[in-house]
Protein backbone atom coordinates (compact mmCIF):
# COMPACT_ATOMS: atom_id res chain seq x y z
CA UNK A 1 0.00 0.00 0.00
CA UNK A 2 1.27 3.49 -0.80
CA UNK A 3 1.73 5.92 2.06
CA UNK A 4 -1.43 7.87 2.91
CA UNK A 5 -1.05 11.62 3.03
CA UNK A 6 -3.46 12.70 5.75
CA UNK A 7 -5.20 16.06 5.96
CA UNK A 8 -3.85 16.95 9.42
CA UNK A 9 -0.27 17.65 10.43
CA UNK A 10 -0.57 15.90 13.81
CA UNK A 11 -1.38 12.22 14.28
CA UNK A 12 -3.47 10.99 17.18
CA UNK A 13 -0.81 8.43 18.06
CA UNK A 14 1.90 11.08 18.24
CA UNK A 15 0.25 13.81 20.31
CA UNK A 16 -3.43 13.35 21.10
CA UNK A 17 -3.83 16.71 22.85
CA UNK A 18 -2.28 18.63 19.96
CA UNK A 19 -4.30 16.57 17.48
CA UNK A 20 -7.50 17.57 19.30
CA UNK A 21 -6.67 21.26 19.07
CA UNK A 22 -5.75 20.92 15.40
CA UNK A 23 -9.05 19.20 14.59
CA UNK A 24 -11.01 22.08 16.11
CA UNK A 25 -9.01 24.59 14.08
CA UNK A 26 -8.90 22.62 10.81
CA UNK A 27 -12.62 21.82 10.98
CA UNK A 28 -13.33 25.52 11.59
CA UNK A 29 -15.33 24.75 14.73
CA UNK A 30 -14.15 27.33 17.26
CA UNK A 31 -11.42 29.79 18.12
CA UNK A 32 -10.03 31.61 21.14
CA UNK A 33 -11.98 34.76 21.99
CA UNK A 34 -9.37 36.93 23.64
CA UNK A 35 -11.09 36.37 27.00
CA UNK A 36 -9.33 33.74 29.08
CA UNK A 37 -11.19 30.44 29.08
CA UNK A 38 -13.90 31.61 26.66
CA UNK A 39 -14.26 30.54 23.05
CA UNK A 40 -16.02 31.71 19.92
CA UNK A 41 -18.04 28.81 18.52
CA UNK A 42 -18.04 29.12 14.73
CA UNK A 43 -20.93 28.08 12.45
CA UNK A 44 -19.91 24.45 11.89
CA UNK A 45 -19.22 23.87 15.59
CA UNK A 46 -22.38 25.66 16.64
CA UNK A 47 -24.37 23.81 14.00
CA UNK A 48 -23.34 20.54 15.66
CA UNK A 49 -24.38 21.95 19.05
CA UNK A 50 -27.73 23.01 17.56
CA UNK A 51 -28.27 19.44 16.38
CA UNK A 52 -27.48 18.16 19.89
CA UNK A 53 -29.94 20.70 21.30
CA UNK A 54 -32.70 19.75 18.89
CA UNK A 55 -32.39 16.02 19.38
CA UNK A 56 -31.96 16.12 23.15
CA UNK A 57 -34.66 18.76 23.63
CA UNK A 58 -37.15 16.46 21.92
CA UNK A 59 -36.16 13.61 24.23
CA UNK A 60 -36.48 15.84 27.31
CA UNK A 61 -39.90 17.15 26.28
CA UNK A 62 -41.06 13.58 25.63
CA UNK A 63 -40.61 12.93 29.37
CA UNK A 64 -43.00 15.77 30.26
CA UNK A 65 -40.66 18.72 30.82
CA UNK A 66 -41.30 22.35 29.93
CA UNK A 67 -38.52 24.73 28.91
CA UNK A 68 -38.05 27.98 30.82
CA UNK A 69 -35.35 30.55 31.52
CA UNK A 70 -33.89 31.96 34.73
CA UNK A 71 -31.52 34.92 35.31
CA UNK A 72 -27.78 34.61 34.82
CA UNK A 73 -27.22 36.59 38.05
CA UNK A 74 -27.92 34.81 41.35
CA UNK A 75 -27.77 36.55 44.77
CA UNK A 76 -24.87 35.26 46.85
CA UNK A 77 -27.27 34.66 49.75
CA UNK A 78 -29.00 31.96 47.70
CA UNK A 79 -25.81 29.90 47.70
CA UNK A 80 -25.07 30.57 51.35
CA UNK A 81 -28.29 28.82 52.36
CA UNK A 82 -26.88 25.50 51.13
CA UNK A 83 -23.46 25.20 52.73
CA UNK A 84 -22.26 22.03 50.99
CA UNK A 85 -23.37 23.35 47.59
CA UNK A 86 -21.58 26.69 47.92
CA UNK A 87 -18.42 25.01 49.21
CA UNK A 88 -18.33 22.85 46.09
CA UNK A 89 -18.52 25.84 43.74
CA UNK A 90 -16.88 28.64 45.76
CA UNK A 91 -13.50 28.46 44.01
CA UNK A 92 -15.13 28.64 40.57
CA UNK A 93 -17.58 31.50 41.09
CA UNK A 94 -17.41 34.75 39.13
CA UNK A 95 -18.91 37.56 41.21
CA UNK A 96 -20.40 40.95 40.25
CA UNK A 97 -19.92 43.61 42.94
CA UNK A 98 -20.55 46.93 41.11
CA UNK A 99 -23.06 48.18 38.57
CA UNK A 100 -21.15 51.11 37.06
CA UNK A 101 -17.67 52.16 35.89
CA UNK A 102 -16.05 55.56 36.03
CA UNK A 103 -12.93 57.08 34.48
CA UNK A 104 -9.79 56.65 36.55
CA UNK A 105 -8.26 59.93 35.32
CA UNK A 106 -5.55 58.10 33.38
CA UNK A 107 -7.56 57.00 30.37
CA UNK A 108 -8.92 53.81 31.96
CA UNK A 109 -12.04 52.69 33.79
CA UNK A 110 -12.55 51.47 37.35
CA UNK A 111 -15.60 50.34 39.35
CA UNK A 112 -17.41 53.32 40.82
CA UNK A 113 -17.10 53.05 44.64
CA UNK A 114 -20.56 54.57 44.92
CA UNK A 115 -22.04 51.91 42.65
CA UNK A 116 -21.31 48.93 44.87
CA UNK A 117 -24.16 46.43 44.96
CA UNK A 118 -25.92 45.90 48.27
CA UNK A 119 -25.43 42.17 47.75
CA UNK A 120 -22.90 40.54 45.40
CA UNK A 121 -24.34 38.63 42.44
CA UNK A 122 -22.85 35.32 41.31
CA UNK A 123 -22.70 34.70 37.57
CA UNK A 124 -24.64 31.45 37.21
CA UNK A 125 -22.43 28.35 37.80
CA UNK A 126 -25.62 26.21 38.08
CA UNK A 127 -29.20 27.12 38.94
CA UNK A 128 -30.40 24.88 41.78
CA UNK A 129 -30.72 27.78 44.21
CA UNK A 130 -32.55 30.28 42.00
CA UNK A 131 -34.82 27.63 40.49
CA UNK A 132 -35.48 26.40 44.01
CA UNK A 133 -36.80 29.86 44.90
CA UNK A 134 -39.21 29.68 41.95
CA UNK A 135 -40.32 26.16 42.85
CA UNK A 136 -41.10 27.36 46.38
CA UNK A 137 -43.49 29.89 44.84
CA UNK A 138 -44.97 27.59 42.23
CA UNK A 139 -45.57 24.48 44.36
CA UNK A 140 -48.41 24.63 46.88
CA UNK A 141 -50.09 21.24 46.79
CA UNK A 142 -49.40 17.64 45.81
CA UNK A 143 -51.51 18.46 42.75
CA UNK A 144 -48.67 20.68 41.49
CA UNK A 145 -46.24 17.73 41.48
CA UNK A 146 -44.18 16.53 39.83
CA UNK A 147 -42.92 19.88 38.55
CA UNK A 148 -40.57 19.28 35.59
CA UNK A 149 -38.48 22.16 34.24
CA UNK A 150 -35.59 22.44 31.79
CA UNK A 151 -33.36 25.35 30.85
CA UNK A 152 -30.96 25.86 27.93
CA UNK A 153 -28.45 28.46 29.03
CA UNK A 154 -24.81 29.44 29.52
CA UNK A 155 -22.95 29.08 32.79
CA UNK A 156 -19.65 30.37 34.16
CA UNK A 157 -17.17 28.38 36.24
CA UNK A 158 -13.78 30.00 36.57
CA UNK A 159 -11.61 27.13 35.38
CA UNK A 160 -7.85 27.30 35.91
CA UNK A 161 -6.92 24.95 33.06
CA UNK A 162 -9.10 25.28 29.99
CA UNK A 163 -9.49 23.34 26.76
CA UNK A 164 -12.03 24.20 24.07
CA UNK A 165 -15.35 22.39 24.42
CA UNK A 166 -14.04 20.17 27.22
CA UNK A 167 -13.42 22.67 30.00
CA UNK A 168 -14.05 26.39 29.50
CA UNK A 169 -14.84 29.22 31.88
CA UNK A 170 -18.10 29.84 30.04
CA UNK A 171 -19.97 27.01 28.38
CA UNK A 172 -23.41 26.17 27.04
CA UNK A 173 -25.63 23.50 28.53
CA UNK A 174 -29.08 22.36 29.51
CA UNK A 175 -30.02 21.86 33.13
CA UNK A 176 -33.16 20.05 34.20
CA UNK A 177 -34.78 20.52 37.60
CA UNK A 178 -37.73 18.63 39.04
CA UNK A 179 -39.70 18.47 42.29
CA UNK A 180 -41.54 15.34 43.50
CA UNK A 181 -43.76 14.13 46.30
CA UNK A 182 -41.44 11.43 47.60
CA UNK A 183 -38.02 9.86 47.33
CA UNK A 184 -39.13 6.90 45.21
CA UNK A 185 -40.61 9.15 42.51
CA UNK A 186 -37.58 11.48 42.51
CA UNK A 187 -35.08 8.61 42.36
CA UNK A 188 -36.98 6.98 39.53
CA UNK A 189 -36.90 10.26 37.62
CA UNK A 190 -33.16 10.63 38.24
CA UNK A 191 -32.60 7.28 36.54
CA UNK A 192 -35.10 8.06 33.80
CA UNK A 193 -33.11 11.14 32.80
CA UNK A 194 -29.87 9.18 33.01
CA UNK A 195 -31.38 6.81 30.46
CA UNK A 196 -32.36 9.78 28.27
CA UNK A 197 -28.70 10.84 28.29
CA UNK A 198 -27.48 7.32 27.56
CA UNK A 199 -29.83 6.98 24.61
CA UNK A 200 -28.91 10.43 23.28
CA UNK A 201 -25.17 9.73 23.53
CA UNK A 202 -25.36 6.32 21.90
CA UNK A 203 -28.14 6.83 19.34
CA UNK A 204 -27.46 10.44 18.31
CA UNK A 205 -23.74 10.98 18.95
CA UNK A 206 -22.86 7.31 18.21
CA UNK A 207 -20.78 7.54 21.40
CA UNK A 208 -20.93 4.41 23.59
CA UNK A 209 -21.16 5.16 27.30
CA UNK A 210 -21.26 3.36 30.62
CA UNK A 211 -24.11 4.50 32.86
CA UNK A 212 -23.68 4.14 36.60
CA UNK A 213 -23.61 5.72 40.04
CA UNK A 214 -20.80 8.00 41.19
CA UNK A 215 -19.08 7.11 44.48
CA UNK A 216 -19.69 9.25 47.55
CA UNK A 217 -16.70 11.56 47.02
CA UNK A 218 -17.65 12.29 43.38
CA UNK A 219 -21.22 13.42 44.08
CA UNK A 220 -22.54 16.79 42.96
CA UNK A 221 -22.26 19.24 45.90
CA UNK A 222 -25.40 18.82 48.02
CA UNK A 223 -26.66 15.68 46.23
CA UNK A 224 -27.71 12.42 47.89
CA UNK A 225 -26.94 10.39 44.75
CA UNK A 226 -25.12 11.29 41.53
CA UNK A 227 -25.28 9.16 38.40
CA UNK A 228 -23.23 9.62 35.23
CA UNK A 229 -22.59 8.42 31.72
CA UNK A 230 -18.89 7.85 31.05
CA UNK A 231 -17.40 7.66 27.56
CA UNK A 232 -13.97 6.35 26.59
CA UNK A 233 -11.99 8.63 24.30
CA UNK A 234 -9.54 7.31 21.72
CA UNK A 235 -6.60 7.97 24.04
CA UNK A 236 -8.14 5.66 26.67
CA UNK A 237 -9.19 8.45 29.02
CA UNK A 238 -12.69 8.84 30.42
CA UNK A 239 -15.02 11.73 29.70
CA UNK A 240 -17.93 12.36 32.04
CA UNK A 241 -20.52 13.12 29.38
CA UNK A 242 -23.59 13.81 31.54
CA UNK A 243 -24.83 13.61 35.12
CA UNK A 244 -28.15 13.14 36.89
CA UNK A 245 -28.58 13.92 40.59
CA UNK A 246 -31.08 12.94 43.26
CA UNK A 247 -30.92 15.86 45.68
CA UNK A 248 -33.17 14.47 48.43
CA UNK A 249 -34.75 17.30 50.42
CA UNK A 250 -31.50 19.26 50.88
CA UNK A 251 -32.32 22.02 48.39
CA UNK A 252 -36.03 21.94 49.25
CA UNK A 253 -35.13 22.60 52.89
CA UNK A 254 -32.88 25.52 51.96
CA UNK A 255 -35.34 27.09 49.52
CA UNK A 256 -38.55 26.21 51.37
CA UNK A 257 -40.04 24.00 48.62
CA UNK A 258 -43.01 22.53 50.49
CA UNK A 259 -46.37 21.15 49.48
CA UNK A 260 -49.60 20.18 51.17
CA UNK A 261 -49.71 16.39 51.09
CA UNK A 262 -52.74 14.28 50.25
CA UNK A 263 -53.28 13.97 54.01
CA UNK A 264 -53.12 17.75 54.54
CA UNK A 265 -49.65 17.94 56.10
CA UNK A 266 -46.84 20.26 54.95
CA UNK A 267 -44.05 18.17 53.40
CA UNK A 268 -40.71 18.94 51.78
CA UNK A 269 -40.37 18.12 48.10
CA UNK A 270 -37.71 15.74 46.84
CA UNK A 271 -35.81 17.34 43.97
CA UNK A 272 -33.53 16.31 41.11
CA UNK A 273 -31.20 18.09 38.71
CA UNK A 274 -29.35 16.86 35.63
CA UNK A 275 -27.37 18.35 32.77
CA UNK A 276 -25.13 17.97 29.72
CA UNK A 277 -23.05 20.64 28.02
CA UNK A 278 -20.97 21.58 25.00
CA UNK A 279 -18.53 19.04 26.43
CA UNK A 280 -20.49 16.57 24.31
CA UNK A 281 -19.02 18.24 21.21
CA UNK A 282 -15.52 17.60 22.56
CA UNK A 283 -16.50 14.01 23.30
CA UNK A 284 -17.73 13.55 19.75
CA UNK A 285 -14.42 14.87 18.38
CA UNK A 286 -12.31 12.55 20.54
CA UNK A 287 -14.56 9.54 19.91
CA UNK A 288 -14.85 9.75 16.13
CA UNK A 289 -12.11 12.03 14.79
CA UNK A 290 -9.26 10.59 12.74
CA UNK A 291 -5.99 11.80 11.26
CA UNK A 292 -7.91 13.69 8.57
CA UNK A 293 -10.12 15.66 10.96
CA UNK A 294 -13.67 15.22 12.18
CA UNK A 295 -16.05 12.42 11.39
CA UNK A 296 -19.50 13.70 12.33
CA UNK A 297 -22.24 11.11 12.91
CA UNK A 298 -25.04 11.71 10.38
CA UNK A 299 -27.61 12.45 13.08
CA UNK A 300 -25.44 15.35 14.28
CA UNK A 301 -24.14 16.69 10.98
CA UNK A 302 -25.55 20.12 10.06
CA UNK A 303 -25.09 18.99 6.44
CA UNK A 304 -25.24 15.24 5.91
CA UNK A 305 -24.48 15.38 2.20
CA UNK A 306 -22.27 18.01 0.57
CA UNK A 307 -22.34 18.25 -3.23
CA UNK A 308 -19.26 19.86 -4.78
CA UNK A 309 -19.52 20.89 -8.43
CA UNK A 310 -16.09 21.24 -10.03
CA UNK A 311 -16.72 24.67 -11.55
CA UNK A 312 -14.48 25.98 -14.32
CA UNK A 313 -15.95 29.48 -14.56
CA UNK A 314 -16.98 28.93 -18.19
CA UNK A 315 -20.13 28.21 -20.17
CA UNK A 316 -20.25 24.64 -18.91
CA UNK A 317 -20.88 25.64 -15.30
CA UNK A 318 -24.61 26.22 -15.77
CA UNK A 319 -25.17 22.71 -17.07
CA UNK A 320 -23.03 21.23 -14.27
CA UNK A 321 -24.96 23.12 -11.60
CA UNK A 322 -28.22 21.94 -13.12
CA UNK A 323 -26.93 18.36 -12.98
CA UNK A 324 -25.97 18.79 -9.30
CA UNK A 325 -29.35 20.33 -8.56
CA UNK A 326 -30.94 17.21 -10.01
CA UNK A 327 -29.12 15.11 -7.42
CA UNK A 328 -30.02 17.50 -4.62
CA UNK A 329 -33.69 17.44 -5.62
CA UNK A 330 -33.81 13.66 -5.65
CA UNK A 331 -32.19 13.52 -2.19
CA UNK A 332 -34.33 16.33 -0.81
CA UNK A 333 -37.43 14.16 -0.91
CA UNK A 334 -35.81 11.38 1.17
CA UNK A 335 -35.24 10.70 4.84
CA UNK A 336 -32.38 9.16 6.81
CA UNK A 337 -31.83 8.68 10.55
CA UNK A 338 -35.44 9.70 11.22
CA UNK A 339 -35.42 13.10 9.48
CA UNK A 340 -35.40 14.65 6.00
CA UNK A 341 -31.91 14.73 4.52
CA UNK A 342 -29.83 17.86 5.04
CA UNK A 343 -28.03 18.59 1.77
CA UNK A 344 -25.69 21.43 0.82
CA UNK A 345 -24.84 22.29 -2.78
CA UNK A 346 -21.55 24.09 -2.22
CA UNK A 347 -21.17 26.26 -5.31
CA UNK A 348 -18.67 28.71 -3.82
CA UNK A 349 -15.65 29.49 -6.00
CA UNK A 350 -12.51 27.48 -5.33
CA UNK A 351 -10.49 24.54 -6.49
CA UNK A 352 -12.36 21.27 -6.24
CA UNK A 353 -9.63 19.42 -4.31
CA UNK A 354 -9.30 22.22 -1.75
CA UNK A 355 -13.04 22.30 -1.17
CA UNK A 356 -13.13 18.51 -0.84
CA UNK A 357 -10.47 18.51 1.85
CA UNK A 358 -12.20 21.34 3.71
CA UNK A 359 -15.28 19.14 4.02
CA UNK A 360 -13.20 16.08 4.86
CA UNK A 361 -11.67 17.98 7.78
CA UNK A 362 -15.13 19.16 8.86
CA UNK A 363 -16.35 15.58 8.76
CA UNK A 364 -19.41 15.82 6.49
CA UNK A 365 -20.66 12.20 6.34
CA UNK A 366 -21.04 12.00 2.52
CA UNK A 367 -19.10 14.18 0.06
CA UNK A 368 -20.13 14.12 -3.60
CA UNK A 369 -17.84 15.60 -6.26
CA UNK A 370 -19.24 16.25 -9.72
CA UNK A 371 -17.14 17.29 -12.69
CA UNK A 372 -17.78 17.61 -16.39
CA UNK A 373 -16.71 14.03 -17.08
CA UNK A 374 -19.03 12.77 -14.34
CA UNK A 375 -21.90 14.67 -15.90
CA UNK A 376 -21.12 13.35 -19.37
CA UNK A 377 -21.05 9.80 -18.02
CA UNK A 378 -24.22 10.22 -15.93
CA UNK A 379 -22.32 9.44 -12.69
CA UNK A 380 -21.05 11.18 -9.55
CA UNK A 381 -17.86 10.69 -7.49
CA UNK A 382 -18.82 9.88 -3.89
CA UNK A 383 -16.80 9.63 -0.66
CA UNK A 384 -17.90 8.13 2.65
CA UNK A 385 -16.19 10.09 5.40
CA UNK A 386 -16.14 7.13 7.79
CA UNK A 387 -14.18 5.02 5.31
CA UNK A 388 -12.10 7.54 3.42
CA UNK A 389 -9.12 5.60 2.08
CA UNK A 390 -8.87 2.82 -0.46
CA UNK A 391 -6.30 0.02 -0.55
CA UNK A 392 -4.17 2.06 -2.97
CA UNK A 393 -3.72 4.81 -0.36
CA UNK A 394 -5.95 7.19 -2.29
CA UNK A 395 -9.44 8.46 -1.42
CA UNK A 396 -11.93 5.63 -1.91
CA UNK A 397 -14.25 7.26 -4.43
CA UNK A 398 -17.34 5.39 -5.54
CA UNK A 399 -18.83 6.30 -8.92
CA UNK A 400 -22.51 5.33 -8.97
CA UNK A 401 -24.91 6.70 -11.53
CA UNK A 402 -26.71 9.82 -10.41
CA UNK A 403 -29.91 7.79 -10.06
CA UNK A 404 -28.24 5.09 -7.97
CA UNK A 405 -26.55 7.70 -5.77
CA UNK A 406 -29.90 9.36 -5.12
CA UNK A 407 -31.30 6.04 -3.94
CA UNK A 408 -28.24 4.74 -2.07
CA UNK A 409 -27.17 7.75 0.00
CA UNK A 410 -29.98 7.59 2.62
CA UNK A 411 -29.12 3.98 3.46
CA UNK A 412 -25.44 4.91 3.42
CA UNK A 413 -26.04 7.55 6.10
CA UNK A 414 -27.77 4.98 8.29
CA UNK A 415 -24.78 2.65 7.81
CA UNK A 416 -22.29 5.39 8.75
CA UNK A 417 -24.20 6.17 11.95
CA UNK A 418 -24.15 2.51 12.96
CA UNK A 419 -20.56 1.93 11.86
CA UNK A 420 -19.20 4.83 13.93
CA UNK A 421 -20.95 3.52 17.03
CA UNK A 422 -19.79 -0.05 16.44
CA UNK A 423 -16.18 1.06 15.94
CA UNK A 424 -16.18 3.11 19.16
CA UNK A 425 -17.93 0.38 21.17
CA UNK A 426 -15.44 -2.24 20.03
CA UNK A 427 -12.54 0.03 20.98
CA UNK A 428 -14.01 0.70 24.42
CA UNK A 429 -14.77 -2.93 25.18
CA UNK A 430 -11.26 -3.96 24.15
CA UNK A 431 -9.76 -1.46 26.58
CA UNK A 432 -11.50 -2.30 29.86
CA UNK A 433 -9.15 -4.43 31.95
CA UNK A 434 -10.81 -6.88 34.34
CA UNK A 435 -9.41 -9.31 36.87
CA UNK A 436 -7.34 -6.66 38.73
CA UNK A 437 -7.64 -7.25 42.47
CA UNK A 438 -5.17 -5.01 44.35
CA UNK A 439 -3.94 -1.43 44.41
CA UNK A 440 -0.47 -2.67 43.45
CA UNK A 441 -1.92 -4.30 40.32
CA UNK A 442 -3.77 -1.07 39.46
CA UNK A 443 -0.55 0.90 39.80
CA UNK A 444 1.36 -1.62 37.71
CA UNK A 445 -1.29 -1.64 34.96
CA UNK A 446 -1.33 2.13 34.53
CA UNK A 447 2.46 2.36 34.79
CA UNK A 448 2.82 -0.02 31.84
CA UNK A 449 -0.11 1.48 29.88
CA UNK A 450 0.59 5.14 30.54
CA UNK A 451 0.07 6.52 27.05
CA UNK A 452 -3.25 4.90 26.11
CA UNK A 453 -4.41 3.50 29.43
CA UNK A 454 -8.03 2.46 29.06
CA UNK A 455 -10.02 1.64 32.20
CA UNK A 456 -9.72 -0.94 34.95
CA UNK A 457 -12.72 -2.60 36.59
CA UNK A 458 -12.22 -3.60 40.22
CA UNK A 459 -14.34 -4.78 43.11
CA UNK A 460 -15.32 -2.13 45.67
CA UNK A 461 -16.58 -2.15 49.26
CA UNK A 462 -17.99 1.40 49.30
CA UNK A 463 -15.44 2.70 51.81
CA UNK A 464 -16.29 5.90 53.63
CA UNK A 465 -14.63 8.31 56.02
CA UNK A 466 -10.87 7.96 56.49
CA UNK A 467 -10.76 4.76 54.42
CA UNK A 468 -12.30 6.57 51.44
CA UNK A 469 -9.97 9.53 51.91
CA UNK A 470 -6.99 7.21 51.65
CA UNK A 471 -8.31 5.61 48.47
CA UNK A 472 -8.88 9.03 46.91
CA UNK A 473 -5.37 10.21 47.79
CA UNK A 474 -3.74 6.99 46.57
CA UNK A 475 -5.56 7.26 43.24
CA UNK A 476 -4.85 10.97 42.96
CA UNK A 477 -1.14 10.26 43.25
CA UNK A 478 -1.49 8.13 40.12
CA UNK A 479 -3.74 10.73 38.40
CA UNK A 480 -6.63 8.28 38.56
CA UNK A 481 -10.26 8.59 39.63
CA UNK A 482 -13.21 6.32 40.26
CA UNK A 483 -15.54 6.88 37.28
CA UNK A 484 -18.75 5.11 38.32
CA UNK A 485 -20.41 1.88 39.43
CA UNK A 486 -21.73 0.47 36.13
CA UNK A 487 -25.39 -0.45 35.96
CA UNK A 488 -25.65 -4.13 35.13
CA UNK A 489 -22.08 -5.04 36.13
CA UNK A 490 -21.34 -8.63 37.11
CA UNK A 491 -21.97 -9.69 40.71
CA UNK A 492 -19.02 -9.35 43.08
CA UNK A 493 -17.17 -12.46 44.17
CA UNK A 494 -14.23 -11.24 46.23
CA UNK A 495 -12.61 -8.48 48.22
CA UNK A 496 -12.32 -4.75 47.62
CA UNK A 497 -9.15 -3.91 45.70
CA UNK A 498 -8.42 -1.01 48.07
CA UNK A 499 -9.53 -2.04 51.56
CA UNK A 500 -9.56 -5.85 51.44
CA UNK A 501 -13.09 -5.77 52.88
CA UNK A 502 -15.86 -7.81 51.25
CA UNK A 503 -16.84 -6.13 47.98
CA UNK A 504 -20.41 -4.97 47.35
CA UNK A 505 -20.10 -3.75 43.75
CA UNK A 506 -17.70 -3.14 40.88
CA UNK A 507 -16.27 0.24 39.85
CA UNK A 508 -14.36 1.61 36.89
CA UNK A 509 -11.01 3.32 37.46
CA UNK A 510 -9.32 5.52 34.89
CA UNK A 511 -7.61 8.73 33.90
CA UNK A 512 -10.10 11.40 32.95
CA UNK A 513 -10.65 14.75 31.29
Amino acid sequence: MSKIRHALNTRRADDFAQWYQEVISAADMAEESGVRGCMVIKPWGYGIWERIQRLLDARIKATGHDNCYFPIFIPLSNFEREAEHVEGFAKEMAVVTHHRLIADGEGGLIPDPEAKLEEPLVVRPTSETIIGDAMARWVQSWRDLPLKLNQWANVVRWEMRTRMFLRTSEFLWQEGHTAHENADDAKAHTLRMLEVYRAHAEEDLAMPVVAGEKPEHERFPGAVETWSIEAMMQDGKALQAGTSHYLGTNFAQAAGIRYQSREGAQELCHTTSWGVSTRLVGGMIMTHGDDDGLRVPPRLAPWQVVILPMLREDDGDAALLEYCERLRSSLGAQWACGEPLRILLDDKPGKAAAKRWDWVRKGAPVIVEVGGRDMDGGVVSLLRRDNLWGENGKPAFQTPTIEDAGQAIPAMLEEIQQALFAEAAQRRDANVKRGVSTMAEIEDFFATNDRYPGWVEVQWSRPTGAALDKVVEDLKALKLTVRNVPIGAEEVDGACAFTGDPAVERVLIGKAY
